[in-house]
Formats: C-alpha cells, structure tokens, sequence
C-alpha cells in the first residue's frame, strides 16, 4: 500500500463514526486535496468546546458559519457573537460561484445553498432583540467578580444585598444598586450600623466608581428588565432546524468590561438554568465567541477563575463553547486544556516570537507521520485548516490538513431592508423589546427618605408648636405674678403711715 493509500485509509478509518456527525471538508497531503476523505467531527463530542484560530483573512469566520449551518441542520441551536458583523448573512442561501463549485468538487461533496432559521440579539441601541439582566440575578459574588473590588468591598456588597432581601427591595438595574449604596452612608446610615455594622463612605465611593466605569460602556442598558431567558436559545423551527442566534457586537470592541459581564452573566445562567445531561447524543447548544481575546484580555484575575470554571463544568449541562480567535495564546492555558476540537487556520511567521508561538501551536496537535505540522501551520491556503477532533471514545481523531467545504448561506451581511424584514417577523422582539421599569429599591428608596423626611418635618413642626405653647405659658404666667404683686394706688395710700396716723389722731380727738 502507497503512502497515500495508507493516508486516506487512516482518515477515512479515523472518521468514520456510529453516531451523526459533522463533514467540515475533505484531508489533504503534499497540498493537493484527497476526493472523499472527509473530515468529520461527531455530535456526540460537540460538548467538549473547541478553538477557531488563525491569521486575519485565512478563513476563521467562514468556518464558523460552516459550523453554525450544520449545527443548526441538525436540529441543534446555536449563539454566535458577531463583533465584525458579517455573520447575518446566514439568514439568506448563497448566491453560488464557480470557485465554490471547483472547491466543492474537489472535496466530493454537492454544494446546496440554503438560508437558516436566525434571530438577531443585541446588547446596544443596534437594532435587535434587547439582551437584559437584573442586578438580583447576578446576586453578590458575581458583582464582585465583575467589578473587580477588594475583599471589604465584596463584604459591603453582600451585606447591601442582604438589606435589600430582608427589606424586599428588588435591585433591578444600577440605579437601583447606585441608590442603595448612598442610602448605606446617608440616611439610612444609623438603620445599617445598627443591624449591619458600619459601613465606609470610602468603600461605598470606590464601589461607585467602578459601577460608573460598567455605566459608561453601556451597562445602564444591559441591567434591567425583561430579563432574557436562555431558554429562548434553544428554540427548533417548524423544519427542525436550530435556531441561529447572532448577537450584533459591531460595537462592542471599545466595551469589553460589557462584553466579559455579559458573557460571565450569560455562561452562569446558563449553567445554573440547564439541566444536567453528561454525554448525550448531541449538545443542547453550541455558542461561538469571536474575537474571544477580549473576554480574557480585560477580565481580572477573578472574573478568570470564574470564566475558567463554568467552562470545566458547562460542558455536562450538553452546552460546547467554541472560541475563535487569531492566535492560541490569546486564551488561557487552563481553557485550551479543556478543548476538543481544534481548527487551525495559517499562522504567519514574521518575527522571532511569531516563530515561537508556532512552534508552541504545534505542540498542542497530535503526532502524525504525514506532517511536519509547524511547517503546514504557515503554508496552509485561504479555507484550509489543521482539524483535530475527538471521536466518540473521546480520543484524538487523526491530524488533517482540511480543504474547508464552502458555507451554503450568504458570505455577506444583510441589507438594511432585510434586517428590517427579519426583525419585523421575530417573536422574541416583541417579547422583549417592551422596556420596563417597574418599582424597585430606587423608587422605593426614594419613597422612604421622602415620608422619613414628611415624618421628620412634622416632628419638627409639633416640637416648634409645643415650644411656642410652653412659651406662651411661662408668659401668661409671668404676667399673672406681675399683676399679683402691684398694690392698688389707692390702697397704696390708705395704708401708708401718714393716713394711719393722722386717722389714728382724729380718732383720739374724737374719744377725748
């Protein structure tokens, strides 16, 4: 047997499974692509997340569509982070080419355009459906996380939430939260110290200033209600095809403290929500972070940690992260560790580092007899890919260098119409793009110190009131003594001596 049969026989062998399966494209060797070798990846290990990486315009974004199409054709739904806008394409079939064509028939496999079922979500003002959460549903250690504050201040944080479940006030978005914080220090400062302890006016300010820094990168429009249910990820249309959900981040890049809370926010609700599965036939979801260096580049240590362990955990839940990103070293090593399949696109060696992280890349493949796997990782074309999988033992499938199948949805956005269009038939919209702002701890608050304030006016007023009567007494009585002791002027007279005296002498005269 040829070394080439012997290849083809090994990958053919390598990817053959009981269970449904994925084809990403068909395996390579010496540059010239093997007819209906195909490369597959079973649903069965679509849990175990994965890693999309390579150089700008070698074919990351197109993999993932492939990926999403054919994820959502098997019923299966899916969440994909647009950060560069160019993934709402999939709502419309291709238009075909002749170069789509040729790549299809060298791979072996008919090329079909189809649209896909897609809801457009958003975090902004962008049209979409309005992505929310409330403060409560975070709770205390998640907020401390986020906000990256110190051991004290995650102790002031508990202690507000604590205050606000025993006093049922509803912390809903961050005014809510800025308000409570005040109230702690303010006038409610006497009622904390007195079932909570003291609280510092310097903790609660430095908690402010970072809530103010998630405010001004727009989490004011994040925290609120209608708090989105991640149920309604997992939506099946009448085909039973998944659900495509994009959510619009063309504006995200300079908030990437929103982009790591929402994503934080979004993977712990998921796993507390989920029910557990372990491995099933199929995942329940697969989401797609593009651009993922801006989760871990902007987190803190601790919001790390977090990241690091929903990860470990989400996976039994039946949910698989994928994330894509330009170069492996732009995601933790505890995360890589994690990851099933691993679809690398070229790398470009330009300097002495750039050499280095190839090398390390190529150390995370399996071992093959077929390539020298650092050198393909710079030779590879645009749509071909190194494509290491896990079959359905969870062991590695063989190492191929890919000839990427072309997405059989649109490779281009839509149009502003057609947005409009798509937006005007989602039921979703109409579900949560109604804003509420219901009564919570800022109105209630409000409410408080405002009869705390009526109530402290009144007391004011009936202490005035019973100062002036006290002094309206003492005046009446002082007054009432005055007149006692003031003799009558003709009494006065009367009774001096001189009258006694000549009285007394005409009385004597009298008598005589």
């Amino acid at each position: 047997m040829s070394a080439t049969d012997k290849f083809i026989k090994d990958i053919m062998e390598g990817n053959t499974f009981k269970g449904d399966y994925i084809t990403l494209g068909a395996a390579m060797l010496e540059g010239e692509t093997k007819t209906k070798a195909f490369v597959n990846v079973p649903l069965k290990t679509m849990n175990r997340h994965g890693l999309i990486a390579g150089a700008t315009g070698t074919g990351k974004t197109k993999t993932l569509q492939v990926l999403a199409e054919n994820l959502s054709e098997k019923g299966v739904p899916v969440l994909l982070m647009d950060i560069k806008g160019d993934l709402s394409g999939l709502a419309k079939p291709s238009p075909g080419h002749a170069k789509i064509d040729e790549r299809h028939e060298k791979i072996g496999l008919p090329f079909e355009p189809k649209a896909f079922p897609v809801e457009i979500l958003t975090l902004s003002e962008q049209d979409g459906v309005r992505l929310r959460a409330t403060i409560s549903e975070f709770g205390p250690v998640l907020i401390s996380r986020i906000l990256g504050v110190t051991e004290t201040q995650a102790g002031i944080i508990s202690v507000i939430f604590k205050y606000c479940d025993d006093n049922k006030l509803p912390l809903l978005d961050l005014k809510d939260f800025k308000k409570m914080l005040q109230y702690a220090t303010g006038e409610g400062k006497e009622e904390f110290e007195e079932s909570y302890g003291r609280i510092s006016t310097a903790s609660t300010g430095a908690i402010l200033r970072k809530l103010i820094e998630i405010e001004q990168q727009g989490g004011d429009l994040f925290f609120g209600e209608t708090s989105f249910d991640t149920q309604d990820l997992l939506r099946i249309d009448e085909n039973g095809r998944g659900y495509i959900n994009i959510i619009r981040l063309t504006d995200i890049q300079d908030k990437p403290k929103l982009f790591s809370t929402f994503m934080l926010s979004l993977l712990a609700e998921i796993y507390s929500t989920f029910p557990e599965q372990g491995d099933s036939g199929r995942p329940e979801l697969i989401m797609f972070i593009d651009e993922a260096h801006l989760i871990f580049n902007e987190a803190s240590d601790a919001l790390l940690n977090q990241i690091e362990s929903i990860v470990k955990l989400i996976r039994s839940k039946g949910v698989g992260l994928y994330f894509v990103t330009q170069n492996p070293t732009d995601v933790p090593e505890a995360v890589l560790g994690q990851l099933g399949l691993k679809v690398q696109h070229a790398l470009r060696a330009f300097t002495a580092k750039d050499r280095k992280a190839i090398k390390l890349t190529a150390q995370n493949y399996p071992d093959t007899e077929y390539y020298d796997t650092a050198e393909v990782l710079t030779s590879l074309g645009i749509g071909e890919a190194l494509v290491s999988a896990l079959d359905e033992k969870g062991k590695p499938t063989p190492l191929a260098a890919t000839m990427m199948r072309a997405p059989m949805s649109r490779m281009d956005i839509l149009t502003e119409k057609e947005l409009g269009q798509l937006l005007a038939q989602s039921q979703l919209a109409k579900k949560y793009n109604k804003e509420i702002d219901r009564e919570s701890a800022y109105e209630m608050l409000n409410e408080k110190i405002k009869q705390a304030e009526a109530e402290e006016a009144k007391r004011k007023a009936e202490e005035e009131k019973a100062a002036l009567k006290e002094a309206e007494s003492k005046r009446k009585a002082s007054s009432s003594r005055r007149r006692s002791t003031r003799q009558n002027p003709i009494v006065k007279v009367l009774s001096s001596p001189t009258v006694i005296r000549s009285v007394l002498g005409i009385l004597t005269k009298m008598l005589k």
